[in-house]
This record gives structure tokens, sequence and C-alpha cells, in this order.
């Protein structure tokens, strides 16, 4: 097999989702960092949401197992703390695909702006502790449906 590029391993790469919120890619979520040839192995640095993150052996699992499906055979993946991950690192295309799923996406302000179901500003925080430890549990007071806001980190 000739040896794909870079650009066409990160759409491949694009393709993986995480797997604790999976409308949004690996890429999309900022965590993979780095795609290289080191001579005949694709070395792939991946730097987790936060150092304890349980999903970190799962997603390299799965990033090998989607390089390999492509005929990708030696690959590395290389977990990288610092800098830690941020939630700047969404891209633009996640933070919409967290929304569309019902799950705010992180604001500067450290709160949600809005309701993801039906757009209301009429927010109130309800725990700073969510389904993961990277987001909080919300509900909008004008249509009562809960939601997962995705802390800012």
């Amino acid at each position: 097999m000739t040896r794909p590029d870079i650009d066409q391993v990160w759409r491949w790469l694009d393709a993986v989702p995480d797997p604790e919120i999976p409308v949004i890619s690996v890429v999309d979520l900022g965590i993979v960092r780095a795609v290289d040839w080191d001579g005949d192995v694709l070395d792939v640095t991946v730097t987790p949401t936060y150092s304890g993150c349980p999903a970190t052996r799962i997603i390299a699992m799965d990033i090998e197992t989607a390089l390999c499906d492509h005929g990708v055979s030696d690959v590395r993946i290389t977990t990288k703390i610092t800098p830690p991950w941020t939630t700047e690192w969404l891209s633009d295309k996640g933070r919409a695909r967290l929304e569309d799923y019902g799950i705010a996406p992180p604001q500067p302000a450290g709160g949600p702006t809005r309701c993801p179901h039906c757009k209301s500003h009429a927010v109130e925080r309800v725990s700073q502790f969510g389904s993961t430890p990277c987001k909080a549990q919300w509900r909008c007071t004008d249509c009562l449906e809960p939601f997962d806001y995705f802390k800012c980190i």
C-alpha cells in the first residue's frame, strides 16, 4: 500500500467518534494534536481532556482500529499531557454538533448562554457535576428540559 498523506489521515481520524459523546469526532474534540510519519510508523499524538480520563485507552484503540481499517498497520499512539487540553481546542463544527445533540458547548463565562433544545436564555444550574467529569447539569426554565453543559476548561 502507498503511504497515505497526512491530510488523508486527518480525514480518517475525523470519522473516529469520541466514545463518551459519539456525535463529535476526536479531531473536533481537539484531542488529536499531531499526526506525523516517523519512517514507516504513523505517530498520532493525543492529549486527553484530563489526565485521568477513563476513555483514553478506548480512544487510542479506536484510532488504531480506524487506521488499520484504512491499511495503516504500524501505528504509535503518543499520549501528551502538556500542554493540558482546553475547551479552546474544540472546533466550531464540534461545538455546533454538541449543541445539536443537546449538550451546551463551553462558554468563556463559565455557563451556557442558552438551552440547546429551545434556544431560550432562561437557564439555571442544577449541579456542577453531570454525566461525566467534563460536564455539569443544567435545565431550561422555559421548556423545563434538563441538559448537560460541557464545562469550560
